[in-house]
C-alpha cells in the first residue's frame, strides 16, 4: 500500500495537484477495489496493480484543471474512469458516469456506495438512449472517435457545455471529421509522469 501511495504522491507532485489528505485515501482505496474486483469481473486490461495507478488514476487526474464547476457526465466510463477521480477529487461538483456493461457499473456502485461518493450517480445504458438534464462538460476517455462522441452524446451537453475528449496521439484525421455545429476551442498535451507516448486533452464545443 506504501508503495502505491508513494507513487501516486509523486504523480500529484508532478502533476502540481495539491490534494488533501482524504482525497488521497479515497483514491487509494477506490485502487483497492479496483484490484481486487478486477480479478474476478474483468474490468480493465490492465492487471499490474502498479502500473494502474499511473495508467489508470493519474491518467484520470491529469484533467483536474481543465475541469470547470457545473454538472459532469463521463461516458463510456468502464470501472469509472475518469469520473470516479474526479468525483473524489471535485466533491463540489455533480459527477455522472454512464456505461452499457452492467459489471462495470455494479463495480462503480459499489465504489459509491463503499467511499460515500454523494456527487456521484452511476448509469447502466447506451448514451444514445440516455435522456438526463443537460451537462455542462462532458467527458470522454475510451469513446471511439471524437466525431462519434460529438454526434452519440451531443444531445446530452447544455447549449454552452463543453466536450472533453482525452487522446493519446494528437489525432488530426479525428479532427477533419468533426461535424457541423461544432469546433475545437482548445487542445493541452498532458505531460503524464511514468507514461510513455502522448497524451492530449482537446475541449470542443458547439459554434
Amino acid at each position: 500500500m506504501d508503495r502505491y501511495r508513494h507513487t501516486l504522491e509523486q504523480a500529484l507532485k508532478q502533476l502540481k495537484l495539491d490534494l488533501n489528505e482524504t482525497q488521497v485515501e479515497r483514491l487509494l482505496a477506490y485502487h483497492q477495489l479496483l484490484v481486487k474486483w478486477n480479478k474476478a469481473y474483468n474490468l480493465t486490461a490492465v492487471r499490474d496493480p502498479q502500473e494502474m495507478i499511473s495508467r489508470h488514476l493519474v491518467d484520470s487526474l491529469s484533467i483536474l484543471p481543465w475541469i470547470g464547476s457545473g454538472r459532469l457526465l463521463d461516458v463510456g466510463s468502464g470501472p469509472g474512469l475518469p469520473g470516479i477521480p474526479l468525483a473524489i477529487c471535485r466533491p463540489d461538483i455533480d459527477v455522472t458516469t454512464l456505461d452499457s456493461n452492467g459489471k462495470k457499473t455494479r463495480f462503480q456502485q459499489q465504489v459509491r456506495i463503499e467511499l460515500g461518493l454523494d456527487n456521484l450517480t452511476v448509469i447502466n445504458g447506451r448514451v444514445e438512449q440516455v435522456e438526463a438534464a443537460p451537462f455542462d462538460m462532458i467527458v470522454s476517455r475510451a469513446f471511439a472517435s471524437i466525431s462519434d462522441m460529438l454526434t452519440l452524446s451531443g444531445h446530452l451537453a447544455a447549449p454552452s457545455g463543453v466536450f472533453l475528449a482525452m487522446k493519446g496521439l494528437y489525432p488530426e484525421a479525428e479532427l477533419e471529421q468533426i461535424p457541423a455545429g461544432f469546433s475545437l476551442q482548445d487542445v493541452h498535451r498532458l505531460n503524464l509522469p511514468d507514461t510513455d507516448g502522448e497524451r492530449h486533452l482537446l475541449i470542443l464545443g458547439r459554434i
